[in-house]
């Protein structure tokens, strides 16, 4: 194969890859996107665009199909709390819909498409190569398990000492949304997220510990069991995890970590989009600064637009994986405005 020879290149074709390959088109740099995955390409996960994706989503020029969803509710077996958005919209859309739509946009700005799966990244002092890919930086935005991360030594290892491992499995179903809140159903041991979408259809994705019997936690949602109904899933069971990751940092020379691959904390405020972004645009920003600082640039603004959620999504993991558990929705429901704040600062 011809080597290619581009300003960015990017691992990864997933949304956040797509993401950052428009971020650098629209700031005037050259591009080739790294995946060897035919598209679209479909992940379990919740499907609900928060408010500030969307806006995020637009800004480059990206549209994709859905439905308005209005805001949040949490729900266990006896009582429930919501909290309706207090500006714009989000936006549930399915997964490839999403993809489709990024793909479009990538295309219509001439990013180029290799295909190949990355082994090793050798860098050098004005840039980076992969495979035939030679480039004056690296994005790595290939996901939970980023080989990225790992050949260029910013794994970070879990604890071996507690297992809290947690994995997603997502369904769809054939039934009309009978809300345009995204629900989240709480048991003893999981969470069910049900995300309105177009076509007739609800997401279902379940999260929780390693082993977890995606058919059995609905079973112990009897709510979300009768709003379904007879209905029937349209896909086979789609699972990814385990959902916490880690880095040692979020750069190296001339590689930086974006999305997933930069660190991961959980799904459980299904917010990994909106922060993803955010990463994109944060990284072509910090590209266009001095090459001495870019790095440093790109490691300050990743704490910066990743902090809400971290904070808030590891305060809520930790008191889901304690014995304050049951209390979550209980305190939501007392709580209101702490709950409604929460959601704000999430959504935007």
């Amino acid at each position: 194969m011809t080597p290619v020879d581009v300003d960015v290149a990017i691992v990864g074709a997933g949304p956040i890859g797509l993401a950052g390959a428009i971020e650098s088109r629209l700031a005037g740099y050259s591009v080739a996107v790294i995946e060897p995955r035919s598209f679209p390409i479909d992940k379990a996960c919740g499907e609900g665009l928060m408010p500030g994706a969307v806006g995020a989503l637009a800004r480059l020029g990206v549209h994709p199909p859905g439905v308005p969803i209005a805001g949040f509710r949490y729900t266990d077996a006896t009582r429930s709390a919501e909290h309706r958005f207090a500006g714009a919209s989000g936006l549930g859309v399915r997964r490839t819909a999403l993809h489709d739509a990024l793909a479009a946009r990538a295309d219509e700005l001439g990013v180029t498409r290799v295909d190949g799966r990355v082994t090793d990244v050798v860098q050098r002092a004005d840039g980076v190569t992969v495979g035939d890919v030679r480039a004056s930086w690296l994005l790595a935005c290939d996901g939970l398990h980023s080989t990225v991360r790992r050949v260029t030594g910013l794994e970070r290892l879990p604890s071996p000492r507690v297992d809290r491992r947690r994995f997603g499995l997502r369904k769809h179903y054939a039934v009309e949304p009978w809300t345009d809140l995204v629900e989240v159903h709480w048991v003893a041991d999981a969470e069910a997220y049900v995300t309105p979408l177009a076509g007739g259809l609800v997401g279902v994705a379940v999260l929780g510990p390693p082993r977890t019997d995606f058919d059995d936690v609905l079973a112990r949602m009897p709510e979300l069991r009768a709003r379904l109904g007879r209905a029937d899933a349209v896909e086979a069971l789609r699972g990814a995890g385990p959902l916490r990751q880690r880095s040692s940092a979020r750069s190296v020379g001339r590689v930086l970590l974006l999305g997933d691959a930069s660190g991961y904390v959980d799904a459980l405020t299904g917010e990994g989009i909106r922060v993803g972004l955010a990463h994109a645009r944060a990284a072509v920003e910090a590209i266009g600064a001095a090459d001495s600082r870019s790095a440093a640039v790109y490691d300050r603004e990743w704490v910066r637009v990743s902090r809400d959620f971290r904070v808030i999504t590891s305060a809520l993991l930790a008191a889901a994986q304690s014995p304050l558990r049951p209390l979550i929705v209980p305190a939501a429901r007392t709580l209101p405005g702490l709950f409604g704040l929460a959601i704000e600062r999430l959504a935007r």
